[in-house]
């Protein structure tokens, strides 16, 4: 069952070939044994997860089931869910039990999904390799010695291990995507809009996305049929008709523009990274495709204008985690201004430290038109870019990332050199467009590891990049390959 798709779980759990406990059980398991050398979860609550599936049980026994009720799913720990230690994995929120639910956990407990626990990310959704966790950083299933990638990484790294069939993940500046191209996995970042932020704690609010995590297109797609859709609770959430994501799954790829930037082909992109995304677009060709140049020219802009957008949001943002209401408190102070100082220096980490600092900086009295109004402008410049380049082709592909998983410590200690992992996905989000990334090929390494080709679709077009890639999908079986220590 590890192996199977959500589909085939939705049909064996209907034909009564195996219990929601049952299921449950079985990656539960498989958490309690693998989770120690992968560290992808911060909480797992065995007797909260079988409640849930007993109920999903009684669901499908009344004949009142969904597509997904009973399915196991994991959540990345920024989604608030009532009754769960909810920590951003962050010191500031270590004891934080939510009192209520996000959106996006609504919906998919709506849907009698099960809950088998919270995964490890980057503090705050800060970081591009998982190392930023005040709960220690999550491995990479195809090496341990290797990053996962981040933020979404253990929600990724979850998946890639089989402890999970699908989990969320968030995507500010390619969260998603990034770890999915790095453990192997199919991770959708949608429209901006599309998925409610309401319970999502916040990092930048003008580019923060929940989105699906799992091994396959047709998997994401089930998914996000069931976390999308309008909220009156979030100001950012789109109020449009209820859209099926897997109703291009099975469109045929003949006349399809796939527009191939020059910019995400320039030096920079290693030359297994390299190869493996050429032979994935003449696969394309051979399925009907055809490719184009297209022109991104202000992709190099895209990450200083993001790294100037993204901190002076965070700034405001985590201005509410003060130690007063919930959270972190510092146990020694004097007055109320020494409680707000200790507990955030208490309580946030180094690169959150770093980033609110530099958000506080871009947005003070004059330096605020000389950075921040600068970006705003840059951004707009960028999805002018996109605009363009959508009228010459449906779609956009590339490299979800210039490398591979790289060791633990190799990017750590310089800061920009890690914000570059991002130079590929950043340019979307500032957009606000949907962009995927799935699994299409691996290093020649002893241990080889990962490659992600990058799609990027047009406002709402969710569904035609879905289905490009499931063709692609039925086409290759990159998507199904498993880390051989997890078996």
């Amino acid at each position: 069952m590890i192996h199977a798709s959500l589909k085939q779980l939705s049909q064996a759990l209907a034909a009564k070939q195996i219990s929601a406990v049952e299921l449950a059980s079985l990656f539960l398991d498989r958490i309690e044994r693998f989770n120690p050398a992968l560290n992808a979860f911060i909480t797992v609550d065995r007797e909260r997860t079988l409640t849930q599936a007993r109920a999903a049980d009684a669901r499908i026994a009344a004949g009142k089931a969904g597509p997904l009720t009973g399915v196991p799913l994991a959540h990345k720990d920024i989604f608030c869910a009532e009754g769960w230690l909810t920590t951003c994995a962050s010191k500031m929120l270590s004891n934080f039990v939510s009192p209520y639910d996000a959106h996006v956990v609504e919906q998919l407990n709506t849907a009698g999904m099960v809950t088998l626990g919270k995964c490890n990310m980057d503090e705050f959704a800060m970081g591009s390799s998982n190392e930023t966790s005040w709960y220690g950083p999550v491995k990479n299933p195809w090496d341990v010695r290797c990053v996962p990638g981040g933020s979404s990484g253990g929600s990724a790294s979850a998946v890639a291990a089989r402890l999970a069939p699908i989990a969320t993940g968030t995507d500010t500046g390619g969260s998603i995507r990034q770890p999915a191209a790095l453990c192997g996995l199919t991770g959708l970042k949608p429209t901006y809009g599309i998925a409610s932020r309401y319970g999502m704690i916040a990092f930048a609010s003008s580019l923060d996305q929940a989105g699906p995590m799992g091994h396959s297109a047709e998997d994401c797609a089930l998914l996000l049929n069931a976390m999308a859709g309008f909220d009156a609770r979030d100001s950012t959430s789109l109020e449009r008709p209820v859209e099926n994501y897997t109703r291009e799954l099975d469109k045929p790829l003949a006349g399809l523009r796939i527009g191939l930037p020059q910019e995400f082909f320039a030096d920079g992109m290693d030359d297994a990274v390299r190869t493996a995304i050429e032979t994935a677009l003449d696969e394309y060709r051979k399925l009907g495709a055809t490719t184009v140049d297209i022109r991104l020219p202000n992709t190099a802009l895209s990450v200083p204008a993001y790294y100037v957008l993204a901190p002076a949001e965070a700034s405001s943002n985590l201005s509410r985690f003060d130690g007063v209401r919930y959270g972190h408190r510092a146990a020694d102070y004097t007055d109320l201004n020494d409680l707000y100082a200790k507990s955030r220096a208490e309580g946030f980490g180094a690169e959150v430290k770093r980033r609110i600092l530099i958000g506080a900086y871009v947005l003070s009295h004059g330096y605020y038109d000389a950075y921040y109004l600068q970006a705003q402008k840059i951004r707009r410049l960028i999805a002018r870019d996109f605009e363009e380049a959508f009228k010459q082709c449906d779609l956009i592909a590339g490299p979800t990332t210039p490398g591979v998983a790289f060791p633990f410590g190799a990017k750590s200690k310089d800061p920009v050199q890690m914000y570059l992992s991002d130079i590929y996905t950043i340019s979307t989000n500032l957009a606000g467009l949907p962009g995927m990334s799935l699994p299409c090929g691996f290093t020649a390494d002893e241990k080889p590891l990962p490659v992600g080709l990058q799609l990027i679709g047009n406002y709402f077009g969710e569904a035609k990049m879905l289905g490009a890639a499931h063709r692609y999908q039925q086409a290759t079986n990159w998507h199904l390959q498993m880390p051989g220590e997890f078996q």
